[in-house]
């Protein structure tokens, strides 16, 4: 990290060749667009292996043509075609239990079994294994009898033969490695007896027959997903007949209280009549050996490695809701600060009183470095304000080969005085003009930037106060036409303009920026001038002159026109510089975080550009992922609530901020919109800053593009 805060040392010959370029590290975006894939694959496993469908239903009635009437419970594939099986003869009853292993009802469900000692068969749901393995091995040492009820309780005859073979084999899989077998008992979620069974489950589960799976259906159905209390349940599954057969019922999905209750009365009443408890592999004529096949070695690790992947899925799923939870209370919290705080400041200056008597001697630095198309028209607006006093403004020509200097010069206005000098960074250039300025307040101004005639006049009132060592200005996006234009404008006057609000009320401005910035000369000599250690030498500046005690403030009514980026290109390269300078500025003054009582800028100001500006937007990618996954897998109403409530929150903010800023509200018609395309741009300028910081890529004052398209409101 220390190499972020090195000085380049180039020389003079090479620096015009690496003045427009930004270097950037390499495969970064490799490793951050797999990190996202991979995250986004864990999502998705997560969601597709968890989004069961509920819990089996019954049908007792005789579907129209249904191919198994007549049929018993068990049927396997003979002949082309489904078959039952011939169970052995007496009165049998296999115990059943479907959509488990569930936490709450399954082990109330084996202590009544184990009460009356009567075998079952757990019909296990492959998600609910991967969940609550631990509930599975309990089953399997105490004997019970697993079979398969396919991975996320699909219906089987609404997918496709590889997804339903996926359902089974994955459920196995899961089964092999929890317990090492591997279960070829299986049950289709909704379905019942075979009367019910319709012509396209039929055809369904053909293949699966095909491939060796034992199909169990229920001759014997408790209907306690109906909640008909515990007589009604008991009348409706115990067999009227005297052969038995397949009892269906349920450990997970909803209350399985009646359950419980009902099997406490079942057991006993059918054991009086004379009933045996069996698995449902006796009513196959199967031995448990057939249907309970042991797995191996290479099935086992699949079965391990399966279970790895989820329990990893559900543990980043887990840290990304929590992750979730903490940005949007971070975020909302933020939002409602900064709505008190622009209050606060705004009932702070409706009770000024501007002193029009103010009006001491100013020098105003403009550096520039091939800034043609429209340096003059910014330099004329300096130069011709209705500003009382002395104005004295210095263009530092940073080396400019279009001819910049000469433009200025060509003006022929009084009080502009042109210095040129080798290609040398911004600081330099800001110092030598800060070293010849002959007033006790210094305006720093960019090359692009136009005032209106009476900001100068309002800028200089914050110097009222003798403890105010800085003022920051208003920046104004002057070419708001296009989309991008609209975007950058609400940005301006809802971001930074609303932060330089709360920062100046909680005495703790970290920027004051290029466009329009005013200084106190004494402060600037208690910090040694601009360095030209970070490429936010604004941002560094104010911070230092923060740490020596000034106050810094925001004069929301002193308005500087400047021309924003009008391409994605120039967007990034400007941000990127702002984005990779602030953690410059933040790490360099990272000592008075050690120190927070000394200064507002260690205890308030870092922390909150650290979270807000550097922490927040690398999980903004990771959260918009998390957004797509719970409309796919959790409540998609859900999500669309919390988002619009964010957007309408915002909006509320936007509308007051936009009132401050006695501004049209017209441009806002673009604030849904750009949720999804500025945001996500501004939040990756952060991260590939956050890694060319880290990797001590080196970066230099570089020069966007003009076109002078810059209109100032009157």
């Amino acid at each position: 990290m220390r190499r972020l805060l090195r000085r380049v040392p180039l020389p003079l010959s090479t620096a015009a060749v690496l003045r427009r370029r930004i270097r950037r590290p390499n495969a970064h975006w490799g490793l951050l667009a797999f990190t996202l894939v991979m995250i986004l694959a864990l999502l998705v496993i997560q969601g597709v292996t968890t989004k069961t469908t509920g819990a089996s239903g019954a049908n007792l009635g005789s579907a129209a043509g249904a191919p198994l009437a007549g049929s018993r419970a068990v049927v396997h594939f003979q002949d082309g075609k489904l078959v039952s099986s011939d169970p052995p003869p007496g009165r049998r009853i296999a115990l059943t239990f479907d959509d488990g292993p569930n936490p709450t009802w399954t082990p109330k469900i084996i202590a009544v079994l184990r009460q009356y000692g009567v075998p079952a068969t757990f019909f296990v749901v492959g998600s609910q294994v991967a969940l609550h393995a631990d509930l599975l091995r309990e089953e399997h040492r105490l004997g019970y009898e697993i079979a398969n009820h396919t991975f996320t309780h699909a219906e089987l005859s609404s997918i496709p033969l590889w997804e339903r073979s996926l359902e089974l084999s994955m459920t196995e899989t899961a089964v092999a490695g929890v317990i090492g077998i591997k279960p070829r008992l299986m049950r289709p979620p909704y379905s019942s007896d075979p009367a019910s069974l319709t012509e396209t489950q039929y055809k369904a589960l053909l293949p699966l027959a095909q491939d060796g799976y034992l199909i169990v259906l229920a001759d014997l159905v408790s209907e306690d997903w109906a909640r008909p209390g515990v007589g009604t349940i008991v009348a409706n599954a115990t067999p009227s007949g005297s052969s038995g057969g397949v009892l269906m019922m349920h450990d997970a999905g909803g209350n399985r209280a009646e359950t419980v209750a009902a099997l406490k009365i079942l057991i006993p009443r059918l054991k009086a009549r004379g009933f045996q408890f069996v698995y449902a592999s006796d009513l196959a004529g199967e031995p448990r050996s057939a249907v309970e096949l042991p797995a191996s070695g290479g099935q086992r690790l699949r079965g391990h490695l399966l279970l790895g992947g989820l329990l990893v899925a559900r543990v980043v799923t887990l840290l990304l809701n929590i992750a979730v939870v903490i940005v949007g209370v971070l975020v909302a919290l933020r939002m409602l600060a900064l709505l008190l705080f622009a209050r606060a400041h705004a009932r702070r200056r409706r009770s000024a009183t501007p002193d029009p008597d103010f009006t001491p001697p100013v020098t105003i630095v403009v550096p520039a470095y091939n800034e043609v198309v429209g340096i003059g028209r910014a330099v004329h607006s300096l130069a011709t304000g209705d500003y009382p006093g002395s104005v004295q403004v210095l263009v530092v020509d940073d080396g400019s080969t279009d001819g910049s200097a000469d433009a200025v010069e060509a003006l022929g206005l009084p009080g502009v005085r042109v210095l040129r000098q080798e290609n040398a960074g911004k600081a330099t250039a800001l110092n030598r003009g800060i070293a010849l300025a002959g007033a006790e307040i210094v305006v720093t101004v960019d090359a692009d930037t136009v005032f209106e005639p009476q900001t100068l006049r309002r800028l200089v009132q914050g110097f009222r106060d003798p403890r105010v060592g800085a003022v920051s200005g208003n920046t104004k996006v002057g070419n708001r036409g296009g989309l991008l234009g609209r975007w950058q404008h609400i940005e301006y006057v809802m971001g930074f303009n609303l932060d330089r609000r709360m920062y100046e009320v909680l005495n703790c401005m970290p920027t004051v920026p290029g466009a329009i910035g005013a200084f106190r000369r004494e402060a600037l000599a208690q910090v040694g001038g601009v360095s030209g250690a970070t490429l936010a030498e604004d941002t560094d500046i104010t911070m230092d002159i923060g740490l020596h005690g000034w106050r810094v403030v925001y004069v929301e009514d002193a308005r500087a026109w400047t021309e924003a980026p009008e391409t994605l290109g120039q967007l990034w390269r400007q941000r990127y510089r702002w984005a990779y300078g602030t953690i410059q500025s933040i790490w360099k003054h990272k000592s008075a975080l050690r120190h927070p009582r000394a200064s507002n800028i260690g205890s308030r100001a870092l922390p909150y550009l650290t979270l807000f500006q550097v922490v927040l937007p690398v999980f903004a990618p990771v959260i918009d992922l998390f957004a797509i996954y719970g409309l796919l897998f959790l409540s998609p109403l859900t999500v669309l609530y919390y988002w619009g409530g964010f957007n309408l929150f915002q909006l509320v903010l936007a509308l007051y901020a936009f009132r401050l800023d006695r501004e049209p509200l017209r441009p806002l018609l673009t604030l849904p919109l750009q949720q999804f395309v500025y945001r996500q741009l501004m939040y990756l300028v952060v991260i590939e800053s956050i890694i060319s910081a880290l990797q001590g890529s080196r970066l230099r004052w570089g020069h966007l593009e003009r076109t002078g398209h810059v209109e100032v409101a009157s």
